[in-house]
């Protein structure tokens, strides 16, 4: 098991980029997260085996049908043991 943190930027708002990566993280049984941010981009936490992991990475630099990734940034992060795969609608923080 492994837990990487996930940026993505380019046009990742406003094109289902939250719906279709929790679809694609359920499909694949991808424990985590996933939510907008204040600067356009998308944040996703994901937890599962590092080929899976792989895979999952491979789908977030193509993203769903209207995105444009432009870059995709990850880094390792601290196991969560994430019960399942949500989107966060919206940051308590804004």
């Amino acid at each position: 098991m492994k837990h990487i943190n996930i940026k993505v930027t380019g046009k990742v708002q406003g094109v289902f980029f939250r719906a279709s990566t929790k679809a694609v993280a359920d499909q694949m049984g991808v424990k985590g997260l996933v939510k907008n941010q204040k600067d356009g981009s998308v944040y996703i936490e994901a937890e599962a085996s590092e080929t899976i992991l792989d895979l999952f990475l491979d789908w977030c630099k193509e993203g769903p049908e209207k995105s444009v990734v432009e870059n995709v940034e990850v880094a390792d992060g601290e196991i969560k043991n994430y019960r399942n795969f949500e989107v966060i609608k919206k940051n308590l923080l804004w």
